[in-house]
């Protein structure tokens, strides 16, 4: 998993390419992002099947923050990313979310 940040001059704003693996997918047929900046909804970003496999999206963001994330795995399966730049407990069951740091 990772994640690349392209700061823009023009503006404070972030462009967050996440992305999932092959590896990682584990045979899901969908995969989407889940967090603080699109309410948690798991149908509001999805990620694209690449050619290798792996599944990736791009989001902006503002500079200045910290967002929490998960990736959602066929609409059921919530998986953290392996690259994340921290994570903190959500407060289900000792799990935790990733975090980006802006």
């Amino acid at each position: 998993m990772a994640v690349a940040k392209q700061f823009l001059k023009s503006k404070p704003i972030a462009k967050v390419t996440f992305e999932l693996p092959a590896e990682a997918v584990n045979g899901a047929k969908t995969v989407a992002l889940a967090g603080e900046f699109n309410s948690w909804d798991i149908s509001a970003q999805t990620l694209k099947k690449q050619k290798d496999g792996s599944y990736k999206t791009t989001v902006e963001l503002p500079v200045g923050a910290e967002y929490q994330y998960r990736y959602v795995l066929d609409g059921t399966t919530w998986a953290n990313d392996w690259a994340a730049d921290k994570y903190v407990a959500n407060g289900v069951a000792g799990e935790e979310n990733s975090v980006v740091v802006l």
